[in-house]
């Protein structure tokens, strides 16, 4: 499904805000911690569970995103990329991942199934990185990875503002999202892992 396959066309996109971000000053790491800001942003909306904050959320949550794929592009425009800089970038988004499912999951009082999503994307994300140290290269395959989860969670957090009450189940829509991602994401994880144990 993923998302990531579209990177190369999102980098064209980006030119006119990276440009903006390297004339006001800023330097990749300082939008990578500004990505957190607006996630932890993100999170605090979707706590407070109403349909204006929840559309609010959603906007944060397409911000860091963006923000996320800004701060390549500078690093890259700057020839300021660096083994710190791309650590400090993947500490972030796994803060900001743990915020917004976290405050998602808060704001609907369902922390079970917050546990079982957060713990499937984190273990997509350290399987990825995982892969790497092991000599086999970055792994961005599965089902979902982080760009397709922020586009599902912006649009689930629009959805959550039109409906309102259970759909299936007696879940509503953030937590029908919630237990998607509990499945998918360790789904995903699980594809990593058998690809590379088959390439090792």
């Amino acid at each position: 499904m993923t998302l990531d396959q579209l990177r190369p066309i999102a980098d064209r996109l980006l030119t006119p805000f990276v440009a903006g971000a390297d004339r006001v000053g800023l330097t990749p790491n300082s939008v990578s911690v500004i990505s957190l800001a607006v996630a932890a942003a993100a999170a605090a909306a979707f706590l407070i569970a109403e349909p204006l904050s929840y559309v609010a959320g959603s906007v944060f949550v397409f911000a860091n995103g963006w923000l996320d794929l800004i701060d390549g592009a500078l690093a890259r425009r700057q020839e300021t990329a660096s083994a710190g800089g791309d650590l400090l970038d993947h500490v972030i988004d796994r803060y900001a991942d743990l915020t917004i499912i976290g405050g998602l999951a808060a704001g609907v009082d369902s922390f079970a199934l917050g546990f079982l999503a957060v713990t499937g994307v984190l273990m997509t994300s350290y399987l990825g990185t995982q892969i790497q140290a092991v000599g086999l290269g970055r792994a961005y395959g599965g089902l979902v990875g982080r760009a397709d989860r922020l586009a599902l969670i912006g649009g689930g957090g629009v959805g959550a503002a039109v409906v309102s009450g259970p759909i299936v189940g007696g879940l509503g829509v953030v937590e029908l999202l919630l237990a998607f991602f509990a499945v998918i994401g360790h789904i995903t994880a699980g594809q990593r892992f058998w690809g590379a144990w088959n390439d090792l």
